[in-house]
This record gives C-alpha cells, sequence and structure tokens, in this order.
C-alpha cells in the first residue's frame, strides 16, 4: 500500500473510531502538519533573465550550493529543480521504501548485460534517484557515512590537490550538527550548531544491539566510522532531525528561502547548457510549466544533477565523446570523451534472509498502524527508525591487508527482510521476478527475520551511460557493469560468509537465529554453500545501494585518464561551467555517498566564492 493511502486509511479509521478525539493527540498532529508545510521552499513565479549563478539540480549538493552561494547578498542564484516539494510521507523516516517507483523517484534502469540482476525482471535492476527538491536525500535510507580517510587521500595523491582527508574533514564539521552528546565531544572529527541534523534513530530493535554484540564476538570493536578509524561495528546516525528526514532540502534550503537572491524554480526540466562558439558556458535551456526558457548566467553554470543526469546534461550540451554525439545527432561543443564513464556503483547483496524466533523485527502487519502513525507524530516509535536499517560495519575480508584499517567489505544490517512486507514494496523496489518471489520468498511472507547486507566498497567493475536519443527526456542507458571484475565477486562471497558467521554468534542465537537454506532458483544445480554456489546466488540477487558515482571524474588529465573536471570542478575545455556532485568522485568512497556529495558542495562552495570574490576585488581596485 503507498505511504498516502495509508495514513488517509489510518485517518479515516481515527475518525469512526475516535469522533471526538483527544484534544492531546489532535493538537500534536495538527502541530506535524504546520512543523512540515512551515518554512518550506516557494517555487518563484517570476524568474529573472540573468543570474550570477545557475545551479541545475536541487538535490543533495545543489542545495547546498544554492544555500552557500546566496550568502553573498549581491550575487543571484537560481536552482533549477525538476521535482516538486517534498511531501508529509517523504518525512518519515520508515516509509522510505514507499517513495520508489513514485514521482519523486527518475525511476531509471540498467540495461540488460550478462551475469547480473538474473532474479529480475528484464534481467535490469532498478536505480532510484531522486526527483524533488532535496534530491536523494529525499528518498535515501539517511544514512550518515564518510568514507574512509584514505579514499581521500588517492584523491590527491592522483593530482587532486585540495582533496586529501585533512583538507575534506573541516567541510564534513562544518555542515554537521551532531545530536549524540557522547560522539560530538570529538571535536577532532565532529561539528555541533551546522546546518545538518545527525543522530540515531530515536527508535530501535533489540537486534541492532545483537548486531554490534555479534561484531564483537568476532572480534571486532565497536566504532564511530566516521571518526578516528572505520573498521568496526556500529549502531548508525542519520541525517534526522526530531524522528523526522532532515533533507538538505530542510537544512540547507529552508533557512535561506527568505533571501531576495535566491530564486527556486521547481518542475524545471534542464534541457541543455547554452555554450557559446568560444566555449564559455552563458546560460540554460529548460522547460517549465509547457514553456522552454533561456537564461543566462553571468558568472557560471553549476550541474548538480548527480552521476546520472550531470553526464545526461553535459552530453545533450554536445560535451562528450564526440562518436557517440554524432551517433544521437548532437553537435560536438568540445571533445571530453571521460563524460559518462567510470560508472561506479555500491552493488549489494540483497537475497541472504535469516529467520528468527521472536517477535521483535520490522514485519510490516505490526508496524504500519495506527498506533505507529500516533506515536510517530509524538516523535517515537517505529516509524522514526531509518527504516529497518540497525547497524553498520566495515571488515576486511581476505583479500584486504589485516594490519590496516581499510576494509574492502561493508555490512549493512537491516532488522527485517525483503519478506517483511510480504512483498508488497520491497519485492518491486528490487524489481525481482514474480516466479523467483513466489518459489523463494512467499513461503517465509511475514516471518521475522533480519538481513546483513554485504557491499564491496571499492568495485574493480567500472560502467558507463549513453545517451538514448538526443531528447533530454529520454532516459540514458545505463551499463553497470556489475562483476564484470572477478575481483568483485570474490570479494562479495567472502561477504555473504561473513553473514553465516554472525548468525552463529550467541548474540544472534539468543533469538534463535537460522539461514533460510533454500536453494535459489537457477542456482539449485550447483552445490550447496561452495563458492561456485554464492556466486551464482549473487549474480541472480545482487543490485544497487544507490551509491552512483564518478562519470564526471575529477583529475589531471596527464595523470588520470578521461578526466572530465579538474580539483576546482571545472569542466576541461568550458569556461564559466562547474559540475558539483558525486559525479567528480574519482573512485567511490568506502561507504555510503550522501554525506561525502554534501562535503563536496561545501567545498565547491568556498572554491567558488574564492574565484569569484578575488575577481570582483581584482576589478574594484582597476
Amino acid at each position: 500500500m503507498q505511504p498516502s493511502l495509508f495514513l488517509i486509511l489510518i485517518l479515516w479509521i481515527r475518525s469512526i473510531t475516535c469522533p471526538t478525539p483527544p484534544p492531546s493527540s489532535f493538537s500534536l498532529f495538527q502541530s506535524y502538519i504546520r512543523g512540515h508545510l512551515d518554512g518550506r521552499v516557494e517555487d518563484a513565479s517570476d524568474l529573472l533573465p540573468e543570474y550570477d549563478f545557475i545551479i541545475v539540480g536541487g538535490g543533495s549538493a545543489g542545495a547546498v550550493l544554492a544555500s552557500r552561494l546566496s550568502e553573498i547578498a549581491g550575487w543571484t542564484v537560481l536552482l533549477l529543480e525538476a521535482g516538486g516539494l517534498e511531501t508529509i510521507f517523504s518525512d518519515i523516516p520508515g516509509l522510505a521504501k514507499y517513495l520508489q517507483l513514485t514521482d519523486i523517484d527518475w525511476q531509471y534502469q540498467t540495461e540488460p548485460q550478462p551475469g547480473q540482476c538474473l532474479a529480475l525482471k528484464d534481467e535490469r535492476c532498478n536505480w532510484p534517484r531522486g526527483k524533488v527538491i532535496g534530491g536523494s536525500s529525499v528518498l535515501n535510507y539517511m544514512l550518515y557515512v564518510r568514507g574512509n580517510k584514505r579514499d581521500y587521500d588517492a584523491w590527491e595523491k592522483a593530482g587532486n590537490y585540495g582533496w586529501s582527508f585533512k583538507d575534506v574533514l573541516p567541510y564534513f564539521i562544518k555542515s554537521e550538527d551532531n545530536r549524540n552528546p557522547y560522539l560530538a565531544k570529538n571535536k577532532d572529527y565532529h561539528g555541533t550548531g551546522g546546518l545538518l541534523t545527525v543522530q540515531e534513530a530515536p527508535y530501535s530493535t533489540p537486534l541492532g544491539t545483537a548486531f554490534v554484540q555479534a561484531g564483537i564476538e568476532l572480534g571486532y570493536e565497536n566504532v564511530d566510522a566516521n571518526a578516528q578509524s572505520q573498521t568496526g561495528f556500529m549502531i548508525p546516525q542519520g541525517t534526522v532531525r526530531g524522528g523526522s528526514r532532515c533533507s538538505t532540502a530542510k537544512a540547507f534550503l529552508r533557512p535561506a528561502r527568505n533571501r531576495k537572491n535566491l530564486h527556486v524554480a521547481l518542475r524545471a526540466h534542464a534541457h541543455r547548457v547554452l555554450i557559446d562558439d568560444q566555449k564559455q558556458a552563458y546560460g540554460v535551456v529548460f522547460e517549465r510549466g509547457n514553456k522552454i526558457l533561456r537564461i543566462r548566467a553571468r558568472k557560471e553554470v553549476i550541474l548538480s544533477a548527480g552521476a546520472i543526469g550531470s553526464p545526461q546534461l553535459l552530453m545533450l550540451s554536445g560535451v562528450g565523446d564526440p562518436d557517440h554525439l554524432q551517433q544521437v545527432g548532437i553537435t560536438v561543443k568540445h571533445s571530453l570523451p571521460g563524460v559518462g564513464q567510470n560508472l561506479q556503483d555500491h552493488i549489494s547483496g540483497r537475497g541472504m534472509v535469516y529467520l528468527i524466533n521472536e517477535t521483535v523485527s520490522y514485519v510490516e502487519t505490526r508496524f504500519l498502524n495506527l498506533p505507529s502513525v500516533l506515536n510517530y507524530i509524538r516523535h517515537r516509535g517505529p516509524l522514526t527508525a531509518l527504516s529497518g536499517t540497525e547497524g553498520l560495519a566495515w571488515v576486511r575480508t581476505k583479500y584486504a591487508d589485516p594490519n590496516d584499517d581499510y576494509p574492502d567489505m561493508q555490512l549493512q544490517f537491516i532488522a527485517g527482510s525483503s519478506v517483511s512486507d510480504g512483498g508488497l514494496s520491497l519485492k518491486n523496489n528490487d524489481n525481482v521476478k514474480d516466479s523467483v518471489w513466489k518459489e523463494y520468498y512467499e513461503p517465509i511472507a511475514y516471518r521475522d527475520s533480519w538481513q546483513p547486507i554485504p557491499i564491496v566498497l571499492r568495485p574493480y567493475s567500472k560502467g558507463y551511460l549513453h545517451l538514448r536519443s538526443s531528447d533530454p527526456y529520454d532516459k540514458p542507458l545505463i551499463y553497470a557493469n556489475y562483476f564484470t571484475d572477478e575481483r568483485d565477486i570474490k570479494v562479495m562471497i567472502e561477504g555473504m560468509k561473513i553473514g553465516l558467521a554472525l548468525s552463529k554468534t550467541e548474540a544472534f542465537q539468543r533469538f534463535g537465529s537460522t539461514f533460510y537454506d533454500k536453494p535459489f532458483p537457477g542456482c539449485d544445480h550447483l552445490p550447496l554453500w561452495t563458492d561456485e554456489y554464492w556466486e551464482c546466488f549473487l549474480r541472480h540477487y545482487s543490485t544497487t545501494l544507490y551509491h552512483q558515482a564518478g562519470t564526471c571524474k575529477m583529475g589531471i588529465p596527464s595523470v588520470t585518464p578521461l578526466a572530465v573536471v579538474d580539483p576546482e570542478l571545472r569542466v576541461y575545455g568550458i569556461k564559466g561551467l562547474r559540475v558539483v556532485d558525486a559525479s567528480i568522485m574519482p573512485d567511490v568512497v568506502s561507504g555510503n555517498t550522501n554525506a561525502p556529495t554534501i562535503m563536496i558542495a561545501e567545498k565547491a562552495s568556498d572554491l567558488i566564492k574564492e574565484t569569484w570574490i578575488s575577481k570582483e576585488n581584482s576589478m574594484n581596485e582597476i
């Protein structure tokens, strides 16, 4: 059931069972609605013909950029967002899975390729991306993870000056308002008073604690992976505030909403960047309200449309591989073959289910009900949870250096599994074939369970995307290339084995944990529990963890093949054009990508300010 229908049903049930609701509950509900509506971003009705900066994409990066650049009162900023406003339902952390495949999701899919997504319909993996102000920070599972220090040091070693961990850490801290006093007192790594609220979910099951205890039994430490060391197990923190989602729209744009120099245009679908014969970006063409508009940029156009949208826009604008552009009928403005290449994603193994004999997990029939809604408006209860994610771990498989704090595997612990909702949403979100669901999962539908999702942190397999056509409304062709490098499948198999080891610990045996050992459809001809079987299992049911990156790679051309932007995120060969989002990552970070994307935007804002304030000061001196 979609969340809107669910809440309407709940309110209707309440109206007939409690015609005169207690004032406290009714006033709390009114307060919750006001809290959602108050301070929302306004859709600008009258746009100027020209702005200093035009930002394309109001997501995790674009919202930050718009907020920070509009701090300079003398600069005008236009933020273009293809989607609309956040909804009451997207604010509810526990309903995150219901946001996919709706109108706030771009609903991308990968192209069928051998050896990947085999248990999914048409052998395509769904790739949800936020089409809404706040972008994927409105659609995601809200986990606040920075990655490993060595990720950023590697960026700098590749020639990207200013991107070492010591350089980027201040930008993580700048954004952060960490509400955990124990973690926040570590001032070397955490911040308070920033615009982005970070805290633990108000609600959790006993399984989250069991996960951390199980890790300790296996010899790992309970760590704050966003501080000194990453290897270990932890209770996650998320971008939540008072039990509700804290998207970048809420965190960064709402405080800036009254600035006269910031205009936000919603449901504005960008078609291309305007580039003149001198290779100067000077504006954007977009459609809004059934009208094609052209608005000029005095200083810069900044693409923050994400790892899919930004390279797509560059190619639509004539910047990319000239052979491909000519094939789809686009005039080449500048040859830049790296656009759309270097596509990376954290592939995750989704299929394993561990059953337990206690009623403590997130079974849909137990928490999607009236008491949960009433608890939620009081900032507590299961709807405040991070959609079931109650633990994170970074572990070293046998392929990683055992003496180095550079784990190659992440485990995302779910206090439930794909059977917890009986196939109502998670099955469709992952695009699982009906036959696979019926044969493998349906017999255990609604059973109490848990799931350790193994994630290859630094994939060797890299994909690419191409334009389907020159039509800006056509979704691009996405070739994920999952598991095309055998090293990735080997690491993932070890992650599956770690999940089995966790299940056997005392921490989980207290719940009677057992692995659901029915042979997986399509793999039942192989010897069970061998590496060959696990490889088959993973090639059938592994999919995205929503961490696409790298398609407008940052680098120095002499060192980094296929670099698209320089270390100040300026597009090579085109003046007045930058890319600021996860697409600039040379290599995807060792963890969830939302916090690093926000960091990239924070740093980019300072780079842009330094550039133009310096130019303006020079002009004033003349």
